[in-house]
């Protein structure tokens, strides 16, 4: 009797972690969300949190430093989103680049974003004594993009 308790209670436990690994943990984990993605779940992706990530479309990026208003089109490639941030970029943030928002797509079409996230150089070199750390950022930048 208690040699098949214990068989059962592996079965479940296998099972579960099956179930797990092959399926309903697979489909609930995103990252994030491209703009085609996103737009084509039409009034379903609208007000819902998520994390849109693509690249900032060359020469969209708009930024009011008085009011911290900063605005840029995110797309991958396909389709195109506008986003509108407020806040300060990250110092690396620049046209072409990748990125990550996470927020909510408005009933206007433009996402509200509450944090931003952009892709750097993983390459981390510390500014030599009398280096200009601004010049250490263009490097990086330079090199992440090639």
């Amino acid at each position: 009797m208690k040699k098949s308790w214990i068989i059962a209670g592996a079965a479940i436990i296998v099972a579960v972690f099956g179930w797990l690994m092959f399926g309903g943990l697979q489909k609930n984990v995103v990252f994030f969300l491209t703009p085609k993605e996103l737009l084509a779940k039409g009034p379903e992706g609208v007000n819902v949190p998520v994390r849109l990530g693509g690249q900032v479309k060359p020469g969209s990026t708009k930024w009011d430093a008085k009011t911290l208003d900063l605005r840029f089109i995110v797309t991958d490639g396909v389709k195109e989103m506008p986003v509108k941030s407020t806040g300060a970029p990250p110092q690396m943030f620049r046209d072409g680049m990748g990125v990550v928002v996470e927020g909510k797509a408005g009933t206007d079409g433009v996402f509200q974003a509450t944090n931003l996230m952009v892709k750097h150089s993983n390459e981390y070199r510390a500014p030599k004594p009398g280096q200009n750390a601004q010049e250490m950022y263009k490097t990086l930048i330079t090199n992440s993009s090639k």
